[in-house]
């Protein structure tokens, strides 16, 4: 009886701790901070990608100049949305680079629930679906990953040809963050290694992180360039969610490895 207790005891302990990660993973925002009108607002439109039987939002949102033109993929840190970008990403556009905002599962108006699998996939369809599109430099699509959107960002990179890979206040994995809280190997949900990817990618890396940055501490950044010796590590006085973009470092750096012009 007691022995039966205890395993019980253990199983829902273990419950308890993946669902805790999931939620920690992943706040989603609430509706009240949906801002659907920010699409129409930047001239863009909505590519509604099918998702294993559900459906996920993204924007799309078009450079300032007409024809074939490289494209930047973003996804976003884990407590935001796709509706709060299309006034940043401005000058991205200005540039004369398209913006792909995508969007997580779970989140926002996208259905299904948001996990590895579930926003990997939504980004393989979305990259699947973009590359067809003639206005798109099929060559030219950039990887841009901020916070969670980082290890979200390095899988699409696994799996599908980038241009290049920026990834801003992000993580080596999730499983080392989450083991500094002691959590065994085996309980953990979301790996999201972002290392491990960025030791197979041989493309051009730029990596930008905050100094005071306590959420994710900067030894990630480090560890990252340690996987990847080739990527440019660019440090911030910040934290982790107080860095203003640096949209003239992202074109500058890619404009010196051939995939956009020069600011």
């Amino acid at each position: 009886m007691w022995l039966a207790f205890m395993a019980v005891l253990a199983i829902a302990a273990a419950a308890f701790t993946r669902w805790l990660q999931t939620a920690a993973t992943f706040p989603r925002p609430s509706a009240f901070q949906q801002r659907p009108q920010a699409l129409a607002a930047a001239g863009g439109e909505t590519l509604w990608l099918e998702v294993d039987g559900y459906r996920v939002e993204a924007w799309l949102l078009p450079a300032a100049t007409p024809g074939p033109a490289p494209l930047l993929m973003q996804t976003h840190g884990n407590g935001e949305l796709i509706d709060f970008w299309p006034e940043a990403t401005a000058p991205l556009r200005a540039a004369g680079m398209h913006v792909l905002l995508v969007e997580y599962p779970g989140y926002g108006r996208s259905g299904g629930s948001p996990s590895e699998p579930s926003i990997t996939a939504a980004l393989l369809a979305a990259y699947d679906q973009v590359i067809r599109d003639p206005r798109v430099d099929a060559a030219r699509i950039v990887g841009y990953g901020r916070s969670l959107g980082g290890g979200a960002m390095a899988q699409l990179a696994a799996r599908r040809q980038l241009a290049a890979l920026v990834l801003e206040s992000s993580f080596t994995s999730v499983a080392d963050m989450v083991r500094e809280y002691h959590v065994p190997d085996w309980l953990i949900v979301n790996r999201f290694d972002t290392r491990a990817v960025l030791a197979e990618f041989r493309q051009p890396v730029l990596l930008i992180h905050g100094t005071r940055d306590g959420i994710i501490p900067i030894a990630h950044a480090h560890g990252l360039k340690a996987a990847a010796p080739h990527a440019e590590l660019h440090t911030l006085d910040c934290g982790h969610n107080d860095c203003a973009p640096q949209w003239d470092l992202v074109l500058s750096f890619l404009a010196s490895n051939g995939v956009s012009r020069q600011p």
